[in-house]
């Protein structure tokens, strides 16, 4: 638990940071508009997670990871660096655009969770050891 706690706050902390650096350099995360540089942030939980669950792996596990290991490491560092996250973005919606609601805000919330879990599927599949069984 405590590699889940430590690659879930990295993550969480990145992913706030990235609101409040992306309104410093003039970008408004409200409304349907994506600016490309925004989809940037997509390789803080990828990259984030693969690393977290190769830690985990190497040193937690002694080199051995299952499937369902795995899923569960990276849901666990995925949960614990999404509630900073979300955390953030309230702090950001509700004292930097304080003129919009976190409705505007949920569209990119609801991606960040799809971009999180695919990737948690993807670095269990490249990391796991046991490739002749789930469990």
């Amino acid at each position: 638990m405590k590699n889940a706690v430590a690659s879930g706050l990295i993550i969480g902390i990145l992913s706030g940071l990235w609101l409040f650096i992306m309104r410093w350099a003039g970008y408004t995360m409200v409304g349907d508009q994506v600016s490309p540089i925004e989809y940037i942030s997509i390789l803080i939980p990828v990259i984030g997670v693969f690393f977290g669950l190769k830690s985990y792996r190497d040193h937690d596990m002694n080199g051995s990871l299952s499937f369902l290991g795995g899923i569960v490491q990276s849901l666990k560092i995925l949960f614990i660096g999404g509630v900073i996250a979300v955390f953030a973005g309230i702090i950001y919606i509700n004292y930097v655009e304080a003129s919009h609601n976190i409705s505007d805000f949920s569209g990119r919330l609801f991606g960040a969770l799809l971009i999180g879990v695919i990737s948690a599927f993807g670095a269990t599949l490249l990391l796991m050891t046991h490739t002749n069984k789930i469990d």
